[in-house]
């Protein structure tokens, strides 16, 4: 009997992990494992052993005791593949423009595995600037870059984020107080923050949106007060112009989301 070529080289322990993350993915608020069996028509021991790897692997969380959920593991892998290296590319022409017209570093960060990303970099074009190098890992909750990376997602994926910055960092998940804070980011557009890690600058950050109204990475200015630079934009000034960057590069990363206007 000739076997068909769709069965000829069958993973069936594969096919059952990759089965649960496409069911997880086509659901909100999780399933248990009794629920996940019974879509796909197995016996619930057939998936315990499964659903433990892929715990432990980081695809996928336990939530309310008996709830799994995806993570956003798979999210932050393909942010660092194909759709960032375009972002990038086609973000570097804009930040350079960015560069000159604020006197300013700056740089584009995504989300990945818990914590920030610089993908993109462009140095101030004079003598003073603050440059974060390409690859480098920055805080989630202590840079601008995090907090709209956060802020422009919806509740659950950001508790998700933050879930696995905490289990990454070895940190405690942050209060009310925080989330509030987020909530007023997106209200405004954008983030403006004394540093965390330098005296003197502040993070000027605003979100890359893409077609479906959320977050994708977010474009930062670490701004400085250039002493005797008469010709240098202000703090606001520098905010408007970070503002008008982001939302171009938010239209063609393909969002028809209104910018706002700082």
């Amino acid at each position: 009997m000739e076997v068909e070529e769709s069965d000829r080289y069958r993973a069936p322990a594969l096919d059952k992990g990759l089965d649960i993350l496409e069911l997880l993915a086509s659901v909100d608020g999780g399933l248990t494992q009794a629920e996940i069996s019974k879509r796909l028509n197995r016996s619930p021991n057939e998936f315990y052993r499964m659903l433990d790897r892929l715990v432990r692997r980081g695809y996928v969380t336990r939530i309310d005791g008996d709830r799994y959920s995806l993570t956003l593991k798979l999210f932050g892998l393909a942010q660092l593949h194909a759709p960032v290296r375009r972002l990038a590319s086609y973000a570097t022409p804009l930040m350079r423009e960015l560069a000159q017209s604020s006197r300013q570093a700056n740089h584009l960060a995504v989300f990945d595995r818990g914590s920030v990303v610089v993908v993109a970099q462009q140095e101030a074009p004079d003598y003073w600037g603050i440059s974060i190098r390409v690859g480098s890992h920055i805080s989630l909750l202590e840079t601008g870059s995090g907090h709209v990376l956060l802020a422009f997602r919806s509740r659950e994926e950001r508790e998700m984020m933050i879930a696995e910055h905490a289990r990454s960092a070895n940190e405690a998940t942050p209060g009310l107080d925080f989330h509030e804070r987020l909530e007023r980011i997106r209200a405004h557009g954008h983030e403006k923050m004394a540093s965390a890690q330098t005296a003197g600058v502040h993070n000027l950050s605003a979100p890359i949106l893409g077609p479906d109204g959320r977050c994708i990475a977010a474009l930062t200015v670490p701004y400085i007060g250039l002493v005797g630079a008469a010709s240098a934009p202000d703090i606001d000034a520098t905010v408007a112009l970070l503002l008008r960057t982001a939302a171009e590069l938010s239209s063609l990363a393909g969002s028809d989301v209104p910018a706002a206007s700082g």
